[in-house]
């Protein structure tokens, strides 16, 4: 029988394995071969099929602790605006996220059916960590909330994926440059955005809602 130290030290070795294989699916793709997470990760390929039994239960392990990272990240990120804590704080962080970007991106250029279903599953959470804005009082409730969950995350992931496709980072194996470039460039705008609007006027709004065959419903009573 195995004792609490050797099983704990096959969960860190288990951990750094998987956090070695979401490093280098991000900077090379999903094509990165086993024997090469394994290099990452100081082990051998043997200990990867060890802990895993395949490289597509490993790219699912990765796929769930990249989701779990990104759903904590934005509920983090909305707990501190609402506590009054300042937004740039994650800029300063964005070193750290570089990985789950890269490794976001990788998703959507794979496509195919693992791909949707992250792209799924990110929309899911979405839908959750935008409840939690909506009741922390820090968005507005919209007619149609998983309709705007939807675009909004998608139109996040077209911006992420356009901006490496057309224009790569120089090394694709500098994932922070990237991101902070990308950050950089996109925050002013989505937070005018998000905070100021865009149009001067909701009369576009008031003529789809007058002329739509199902208009959605009224907005929820915000003062209750």
């Amino acid at each position: 029988m195995r004792s609490a130290r050797s099983r704990d030290d096959d969960l860190t070795t288990r951990a750094r394995i998987r956090d070695a294989a979401v490093a280098r699916f991000a900077t090379d793709g999903f094509g990165a071969s086993v024997r090469t997470v394994a290099g990452d990760a100081g082990v051998s390929a043997a200990l990867v099929i060890h802990h895993f039994g395949s490289k597509d239960a490993l790219r699912a392990e990765c796929d769930a602790h990249v989701l779990a990272q990104v759903r904590e990240a934005k509920l983090a990120t909305i707990d501190r605006a609402a506590g009054g804590t300042s937004f740039l704080e994650a800029f300063a962080s964005a070193d750290a996220y570089a990985p789950l970007v890269g490794y976001v991106l990788r998703s959507l250029q794979e496509g195919g059916t693992v791909g949707q279903a992250f792209v799924e599953h990110l929309l899911a959470d979405a839908e959750a960590y935008t409840a939690q804005a909506v009741a922390s009082g820090l968005a507005v409730p919209s007619r149609d909330e998983r309709a705007r969950v939807r675009y909004l995350t998608l139109s996040s992931l077209g911006a992420l994926l356009l901006s490496v496709t057309l224009n790569p980072p120089q090394d694709p194996g500098d994932l922070t440059a990237y991101v902070r470039r990308f950050f950089s460039e996109s925050y002013l705008p989505i937070l005018e955005l998000y905070t100021e609007g865009f149009l001067t006027t909701r009369r576009m709004l008031d003529d789809y809602l007058e002329f739509v065959p199902d208009p959605p419903g009224a907005l929820p009573d915000q003062t209750a």
